[in-house]
């Protein structure tokens, strides 16, 4: 079982390590591909006829100039051109939760998704800020890793991922609970102007906007949050919409 594990968090972020930790209690054939820096709410964004830097900083452990999707392209791509592919990709442990419409802003989901592009089963984790961290945490996690593993035949069909949000303790019992609503970037900050020219920040953070059921109620209650994801990006437009739209004709 060949495990690949990527962040957006960077290279030398704790959660990264923790991650890895908590994965080599499935299997010693662990991977490491992670931006060279932190790259928050990058998305699914990759970099196309550009350079990118892998810089190998121990074995099997390797830093990337670019996007964390970008991670899962140059393994995929190049460090197992000539190798078997990873059998699953993890990505986080990210340093706050990602909930809401972090689902398309998240680096960490983007990871999953990305990987979900080429057919490997994937699971992003995130961890509230400021956790208490427990002896047992990576065992424990490492467990949970290995049950999801196990059942993957009932969430890892095409297009679909796995989201967990890690609560302030653990161990924890675990919920699914629907998205809600918490949208990060709501505010800016002037820092500059003059004239025509003006220098603007979207500062850190969120509302921690919460409705009984979704996500923020689960995780503020302790529980561990799950959630199945895909990227299908249709949905159907009632039968008789295009009845409506006018049909042009080239003159």
């Amino acid at each position: 079982m060949r495990i690949l594990i990527c962040n957006d968090d960077g290279i030398e972020a704790p959660g990264l390590a923790r991650l890895v930790n908590a994965a080599l209690g499935l299997n010693d054939d662990v991977w490491v591909v992670a931006p060279d820096g932190k790259r928050t709410a990058a998305g699914s964004s990759l970099t196309i006829a550009g350079p990118l830097t892998m810089r190998r900083v121990k074995p099997n452990w390797y830093a990337c100039s670019g996007t964390p999707a970008d991670c899962v392209v140059s393994a995929m791509t190049w460090l197992f051109a000539d190798e078997p592919k990873p059998d699953l990709v993890l990505s986080g442990i990210n340093d706050g939760r990602n909930v809401a419409e972090d689902i398309a802003y998240s680096g960490t989901l983007g990871i999953a998704r990305e990987a979900s592009f080429w057919g490997v089963p994937a699971i992003g984790f995130s961890r509230v800020k400021n956790p208490d961290f427990g002896a047992t945490d990576d065992e424990w996690l490492g467990k949970l890793i290995a049950s999801l593993w196990q059942s993957r035949a009932e969430w890892a069909t095409e297009g679909h991922w796995l989201s967990v949000n890690l609560p302030t303790a653990l161990p924890a019992e675990i919920r699914q609970p629907r998205i809600g609503r918490d949208k990060i970037g709501r505010t800016a900050e002037v820092v500059e102007s003059a004239g025509d020219r003006t220098i603007i920040t979207v500062p850190r953070g969120r509302a921690h906007a919460s409705e009984p059921g979704d996500e923020n109620a689960a995780i503020d209650a302790g529980f561990v949050s799950i959630n199945r994801l895909n990227w299908f990006g249709e949905t159907r437009l009632d039968d008789g919409f295009l009845d409506g739209i006018p049909r042009w004709r080239q003159s």
